[in-house]
């Protein structure tokens, strides 16, 4: 029966749920203090990242190909149990209801020099397997970054801070394949990301590319590792019924992004278990500004997730999906309390 040694994953991963003001508020209760914090209004506006090593001021949009953008109004300041926060509309439009997901890392870190390019900042969690890495790129194929995790990351996201495709790497589809982040195409078969070469528990190996490894580039990744109970990036095939898939992760999902991999033209699916219950989890899409979606896509049981739609973007019959999930609560801890489905 699966395990783990993290009992309160709130504790590394959290969702929040608040209402935007227009003007200056304090977001608490997330449990700690974030060090990546990815925001979307849950009507029609972009998505707004941000985080410790970039600074407060940066933030970036993951449904476009747009660099470092800088912000006097979003967040002004990380706290232990949350982050204050201004009047940008991507985080605080007036009356608009909004979402936020929260990882903990290490702060803003400090450089990691295991690698051939010495890092700007590696923010690292040993313990939920989370990090957050800024590096300037030089360009040659087979250079190395060291992540701090001390475990293999199951998946990498890069974004070349000037601008460029966001560049997703998940140990499903190995390091020589890759899909994109911000857009709905499928796999990419090509060396020139991560050079063929399959991260290490201490480094992450470049290919020679600008969207990875830009010469002179500032670049960021980040990287999360399988940690069972608390975290796992998978893949599944889907089956085309309503009574769909079921995934095991070992745990109770409280995220689930799910992406299929084998054919373009489907949009990345991220569901959480704040915004809605079994039979009416609702989804947003990274790729897109649009609002969030209603219906019975998916359920979240004690033991991993089951599709309930037929539609081809998550459960199309014969297609791989790709999916990284976090946890609500393991299906059994190291108190050996299990958790029960709702």
């Amino acid at each position: 029966m699966a395990y783990t040694t993290i009992n309160k994953s709130s504790l590394h991963f959290n969702s929040k749920l608040y209402t935007g003001n227009g003007g200056t508020q304090t977001i608490s209760g997330i449990g700690f203090e974030p060090s990546l914090a990815w925001f979307k209004a849950r009507s029609s506006t972009s998505h707004m990242l941000q985080d410790q090593c970039r600074g407060k001021t940066k933030f970036i949009e993951p449904n476009t190909t747009t660099g470092n953008q800088t912000s006097s109004d979003g967040i002004s300041s990380f706290n232990s149990d949350g982050y204050a926060i201004g009047a940008n509309g991507r985080l605080n439009s007036n009356n608009t209801s909004m979402v936020s997901w929260n990882w903990k890392a290490n702060g803003q870190g400090s450089s990691n020099t295991a690698g051939s390019i010495n890092t700007t900042y590696t923010s690292a969690n040993t313990t939920s397997g989370c990090s957050i890495i800024t590096y300037t790129g030089n360009g040659s194929a087979g250079a190395t970054i060291g992540h701090g995790m001390g475990i293999k990351p199951s998946m990498i996201i890069i974004k070349n801070l000037t601008g460029n495709d966001w560049i997703v790497y998940t140990q499903s589809l190995t390091a020589n394949k890759i899909l994109y982040l911000n857009t709905t195409g499928g796999q990419n078969d090509n060396n020139v990301f991560f050079n063929d070469v399959e991260p290490t528990s201490s480094l992450i190996t470049l290919g020679s590319i600008s969207a990875t490894n830009g010469s002179g580039v500032a670049m960021v990744a980040y990287c999360f590792s399988d940690v069972q109970g608390y975290s796992k990036q998978g893949s599944y095939v889907g089956n085309g019924n309503a009574n769909g898939t079921f995934v095991y992760t070992g745990f109770k999902p409280a995220w689930v992004l799910i992406k299929r991999s084998n054919a373009g033209g489907d949009q990345w699916q991220l569901s959480d278990s704040k915004r809605g219950f079994n039979g009416a989890i609702k989804t947003l899409f990274t790729d897109s500004a649009e609002g969030e979606v209603s219906g019975n896509s998916i359920d979240f049981v004690s033991n991993g997730f089951k599709n309930r739609s037929t539609s081809v973007g998550r459960n199309g019959s014969g297609s791989t999906y790709v999916y990284m999930a976090f946890a609500e609560a393991p299906l059994v801890g190291t108190n050996n309390v299990a958790a029960t489905a709702r």
